[in-house]
């Protein structure tokens, strides 16, 4: 049997153990029986391959550092251990049963040549990624698996790290405790692995199409801007819930800004990859725009008075039914005044409840709302989408009162009181029509829409949070109505009215725009 010149490693890799640094090395060095009982005999030139898997992917309780930070520390590592190492970076891919192949196709494409059931042996602890690799023709050195004492694997000790048990230092490689010691990568690794609100896969919510998402809020980036912009404040530009950077890459063509420095923080890794993608194509005229991945909930993103303008546009309505609703909302107020100079602003536009959500309303709507609710979650999301917007109003008003309580937590209650000339009346609260018609249209993600809630907070309820933490609410700040909203989304197919007296209810303020600026002393 042939010498082997290459250890295939494959992994994530976020964390080197002791124990792979110290099988690795008696494999090299033939003391290594492999899965089938034989030894394995290397050569003496004979490398480990690092396969660092998901690549492209980073910011998410699955892949929490950063794949440059991996490989450095595998470089780091293996040099202080005199292990022979080459680190082939691997994209990240959906499950597959090609995955093997995937891998090995990119290593040959790195180091310029094919690895080989005859040179290669494949280091591995996981059977079903280890079974792919088997199928190929490669011989299986099982590393942890079956190991004396079973030994934690890199995950284990990772989880280790995130539950404050100390012992992971002893059961990492020194080289790679020092490294995340240097660049704080433990704090980075609790931050996204505590992190209330987001989804394994560093999301809000599993059920929102994104390309709508970011085209509609693209879309609405010029009126967005020119709301804001006689607001901002040049210096540092911190623009929070950023999306895929709309509004920043319309700030960077703003001349009295072309020396700022333009941040976007956002929550979504899909949203962040995008921005940076857009940087990287030359979109953004101003060089100095620069983007993150961060909950500003879970810690300070910037230091105490260093940035002199935070925007946050239809941001905290999410943040409210994500989080602890006024609670969080509160949490991010002191944490952007923190941030704010001295006379600095934060400039926030998003969607209000009414001055009187409790009133009750007789909510006229087109069609018949007596019909069942379907279950969607089961569904493909295209297939859930068409079903929600094949339904005239009244119909999906049932579904929204289906869907809404269960995913938002907010109560929903009414009666259906009468039905005539192809309308349904739905009495109830003024604060759920007006749930329902912010959220009646967003039919392709419309099961993430029905986690949102839009009418946490009235103007009033601004006002006290604002004023409460220290800021001063700059003139004209408050509550206004968009009547564009109201006459080409929200009446359409609906309309309002007094139970009492039959009469039209007059549509309340929908929006907020508030500047509240840190007093100088």
């Amino acid at each position: 049997m042939p010498a082997i010149r290459h250890v295939l490693f494959p992994g994530r890799h976020h964390l080197v153990t002791a124990f792979q640094v110290a099988y690795l090395t008696d494999l090299l060095a033939g003391r290594v029986r492999d899965a089938a009982g034989e030894p394995v005999e290397c050569a003496p030139d004979a490398r480990v391959v690092w396969a660092l898997t998901s690549a492209t992917h980073s910011g998410t309780r699955r892949n929490p550092v950063p794949a440059h930070r991996r490989e450095a520390m595998v470089e780091a590592v293996t040099t202080r251990a005199g292990l022979p190492s080459l680190v082939v970076p691997v994209a990240d891919v959906p499950p597959s049963p090609r995955f093997a192949h995937t891998v090995l196709a990119t290593s040959e494409l790195v180091l310029g040549a094919p690895l080989t059931p005859a040179d290669t042996v494949v280091a591995c602890s996981t059977p079903e990624v280890a079974a792919m690799y088997a199928a190929e023709g490669f011989r299986i050195a099982t590393v942890e698996a079956g190991a004396p004492g079973d030994p934690d694997r890199p995950w284990v000790v990772l989880e280790r790290m995130v539950a404050g048990d100390d012992a992971w230092r002893t059961l990492a490689h020194p080289e790679a405790v020092a490294f995340y010691e240097r660049y704080r990568l433990d704090e980075l690794v609790r931050l996204v692995h505590t992190d209330p609100t987001v989804q394994d896969d560093g999301d809000l919510t599993a059920t929102r199409d994104y390309a709508t998402y970011t085209a509609a809020f693209d879309d609405a980036s010029d009126r967005k801007w020119a709301q804001v912009a006689p607001h901002v404040r040049p210096g540092r530009v911190v623009d929070l819930g950023c999306a895929a950077g709309g509004l920043l890459e319309r700030a960077a063509r703003d001349p009295r800004l072309a020396e700022s420095d333009l941040y976007g923080v956002d929550v979504s890794r899909h949203l962040v990859a995008e921005a940076e993608h857009r940087r990287a194509q030359g979109v953004f005229a101003n060089p100095n725009v620069f983007f993150a991945q961060r909950n500003l909930l879970l810690g300070p993103v910037f230091p105490d008075r260093s940035v002199d303008t935070t925007t946050t546009i239809a941001l905290t309505h999410e943040i409210s039914s994500y989080g602890a609703g006024r609670a969080d909302l509160e949490l991010l107020a002191r944490r952007i005044f923190a941030h704010t100079r001295p006379g600095g602003v934060w400039i926030n536009s998003d969607v209000l409840g009414p001055a009187d959500p409790d009133r009750v309303v007789d909510l006229v709507l087109d069609g018949d709302g007596d019909v069942p609710a379907r279950d969607l979650d089961a569904l493909p999301r295209a297939e859930a989408a068409a079903q929600v917007a094949g339904l005239a109003p009244a119909a999906r008003f049932t579904q929204f009162a289906h869907d809404f309580p269960r995913l938002s937590g907010a109560d929903v209650t009414y009666a259906w009181v009468e039905r005539a000339d192809g309308r349904s009346v739905a009495r109830t609260s003024l604060r759920t029509a007006m749930e329902y018609l912010y959220t009646r249209d967003y039919t392709d993600s419309w099961l993430s829409e029905c986690h949102e809630r839009f009418c946490d907070l009235t103007g009033d309820d601004w006002a006290d949070l604002l004023t409460g933490v220290g800021f001063e609410l700059e003139p004209g700040s408050g509550p206004w109505r968009n009547d564009w909203l109201v006459e080409h989304r929200l009446r359409v197919g609906a309309a309002l009215r007094d139970p009492a007296t039959g009469e039209p209810v007059d549509w309340p303020d929908t929006h907020t725009l508030t500047v509240a600026r840190r007093p100088l002393a």
